[in-house]
């Protein structure tokens, strides 16, 4: 796939899954508005929010440039994404989705999008393991086997993975 039109799909996907997840249900499950929780708390929220939104971008572009591809099953990626983030947890955009769920319910002072988040992950977690994971180990065989072995699907290690290059995601292990 050209990288334009992997940069087209990326998108497209990030405005209807992510963007759903973590834009359109918190809002339909609060109209954004806020209670009434300490200042700290809501500026906690506001930098998780941030934070988890760049970490999405990040690894939506990722998908783009080093995958040939998009996170969307119907136009998968070319190559095993291992580069950035990816390095050090399988799973980072799930992880910035509830994130940008946590910053909302934070900054909006909303529990209900603490429960929210709690479903979501729970679903993300179950469709990981029932469908990306075998998925992933029927297109990428031995290469996902030592990724996967490598690095852990949701809790990030400090130190990054240092397996195939970036550049060159079929090349041999070099750990």
């Amino acid at each position: 796939m050209r990288r334009s039109a992997a940069a087209v799909g990326s998108s497209v996907f990030m405005a209807l899954a992510p963007g759903t997840v973590a834009g359109v249900v918190p809002w339909w499950l609060t109209g954004w508005h806020a209670g009434h929780w300490p200042l700290p708390v809501r500026v906690l929220g506001g930098v998780v929010l941030v934070a988890g939104a760049a970490v999405l971008v990040s690894a939506f572009m990722r998908f783009v440039t080093e995958g040939l591809g998009t996170p969307a099953p119907v136009a998968p990626t070319e190559h095993l994404v291992v580069g950035g983030l990816y390095r050090r947890v399988r799973n980072p955009m799930y992880l910035a989705v509830l994130a940008t769920i946590g910053g909302q319910a934070l900054l909006l002072g909303r529990p209900v999008l603490l429960g929210y988040g709690l479903v979501a992950g729970l679903s993300m977690w179950a469709f990981a393991r029932q469908h990306e994971e075998p998925t992933l180990a029927a297109r990428y065989g031995d290469e996902y086997a030592r990724y996967r072995r490598a690095v852990p699907g949701w809790w990030p290690r400090l130190r990054p993975w240092t397996g195939p290059s970036e550049r060159h995601p079929s090349e041999g292990d070099r750990s």
